[in-house]
């Protein structure tokens, strides 16, 4: 007996069913040879984010965790630097990394809210996640998007508290060392309620 004698006895909705998953598996595989996964997954969650079903929320946690400053960072030159010298300070503390299609999609926001907030109220530290080897890759990343924060890489140790599962994950830092809000996904921050709430962090 033949395959294609096999195939009619299987029901017409399972056989619609298989030939969907196969031409799906085939899309997904060519997107991902070709490198558009990822420009597909940042268009949809941008797509989302604009829908505002993703602000950020603008309260702080009811219970605060103290935040590990212990460990340091680098900037694109390679000069390692103390995180201790945020402590005092409000931070927007961004793990993202240049092949994470949601973090791409949530940093012109970040952008947004970056140019729209007092630098002498809030400090931002975007921490790339990608390979030390790949430091020209994210410098480039930034630059070719137009962002004009300044990112930086771990350099060395994590702390346990960024030993997250998924990017992109950010941490808002309060001037008294606590975790104000930590928030798992694309988020959209450029929201003037996020900018109040941040800003009122410093006070």
């Amino acid at each position: 007996m033949s395959f294609k004698d096999h195939t009619r006895k299987i029901p017409g909705f399972l056989r619609e069913v298989i030939k969907t998953a196969a031409v799906t598996l085939l899309l997904v595989g060519f997107l991902q040879i070709t490198g558009l996964l990822q420009s597909v997954s940042e268009w949809s969650q941008q797509a989302l984010l604009l829908t505002g079903v993703r602000n950020a929320p603008a309260l702080a946690e009811e219970k605060k965790e103290a935040f590990d400053y212990q460990f340091t960072i680098q900037d694109m030159q390679g000069s390692r630097q103390s995180f201790e010298q945020f402590k005092g300070k409000v931070v927007f503390l961004n793990l993202w990394a240049t092949w994470c299609g949601p973090c791409r999609a949530e940093m012109p926001g970040i952008q947004r809210l970056y140019e729209m907030t007092d630098p002498a109220k809030v400090t931002f530290v975007m921490l790339s996640l990608d390979k030390d080897t790949d430091k020209k890759k994210v410098a480039d990343y930034v630059k070719n998007k137009g962002f004009t924060f300044n990112p930086y890489m771990p350099s060395g140790y994590l702390p346990e508290q960024l030993q997250v599962p998924s990017i992109p994950t950010t941490f808002i830092l309060t001037p008294d060392g606590t975790i104000a809000r930590k928030e798992v996904g694309a988020m959209r921050y450029d929201t003037p309620k996020f900018k109040e709430f941040l800003e009122g962090l410093a006070k």
